[in-house]
């Protein structure tokens, strides 16, 4: 499979955002007054200690680059071929793209809420997200292909979910996100020599935000049992469906990207699939 748009300069990254509708995470909106009846007091005591770890944000100053990260970017650079470039620049980008779509709809829901709970929940969720978006973005300015993201949010389309969808979304594409980054990172570990990009050094920690995003989609459906029963699993199914499908097919458009760090697209996502299902046992 090869991208249908080569990436030369932001603009090219513009218009694969706005044109592409099907691998490249959308924006979102919700209902907000739904999203106020939303309570956690069944599982207050575990989403207090939840929030207390948001509060503690252990990675305030860590999304910073150091000394070092333009020297080994540029000395780096020099070595990849041009395929894995491409690929690389179209994995930074759809990774920027879904940091933006969660950091949009997270500060659209705190600015529409009421409920204290979820007001603050996605206070901290945006942060997270804005700081990922930020240091993806600074990545993508060491090629020229910065992205406006003012203009970027301008210009993509709003597709409405219910609460619900939301939930379920979040909660599998942000395991699914830890398993992902955890996997590349210990196997970059297991062969650094193999790092082809700076920014992979930063994978470990940047998985705990991943994570305890999700832990907090599992609270809120723990806390609201009714989403995890009846039809409702039958469209718990379907998103996990859809999640894993684009994960498999993003991933087999960029042979050169995990060949460079030997990994098999294909094991690849059966070892992403084993991790996932050990953490939402």
């Amino acid at each position: 499979m090869k991208q249908s748009i080569t990436i030369n300069s932001a603009e090219d990254a513009t218009h694969k955002a706005v044109t592409d509708k099907i691998f490249l995470p959308r924006f979102y909106t919700t209902d907000f007054d739904a999203m106020n009846k939303i309570s956690v007091e069944p599982v207050r005591a575990e989403w207090d200690a939840m929030i207390a770890e948001y509060e503690a944000d252990n990675n305030r100053d860590y999304f910073q680059r150091d000394a070092s990260f333009a020297t080994e970017v540029h000395e780096l650079d020099m070595k990849m071929s041009p395929e894995l470039k491409q690929e690389f620049l179209d994995f930074l980008f759809t990774t920027l793209t879904s940091e933006l779509s969660g950091c949009i709809l997270y500060n659209g829901i705190k600015r529409n809420v009421s409920n204290p709970d979820i007001k603050r929940l996605m206070r901290y969720m945006a942060r997270d997200e804005t700081r990922h978006a930020s240091f993806i973005n600074s990545s993508l300015k060491d090629y020229g292909l910065g992205i406006n993201t003012s203009d970027f949010k301008q210009n993509k389309k709003f597709t409405f979910f219910k609460p619900r969808y939301i939930f379920y979304a979040i909660y599998l594409s942000e395991t699914i996100g830890y398993a992902r980054y955890i996997k590349m990172f210990r196997q970059l570990e297991a062969y650094p020599e193999r790092r082809f990009h700076t920014i992979f050094r930063w994978f470990q920690r940047w998985c705990n935000d991943e994570f305890w995003h999700g832990e907090s989609m599992a609270l809120i459906m723990r806390a609201n049992p009714e989403l995890l029963k009846g039809p409702n699993l039958l469209l718990i199914r379907f998103f996990l469906l859809a999640v894993y499908a684009i994960m498999y097919v993003r991933d087999h458009m960029r042979p050169a990207l995990k060949q460079a760090i030997i990994l098999k697209p294909t094991e690849y996502d059966f070892e992403v699939f084993s991790i996932t299902n050990e953490i939402i046992k």
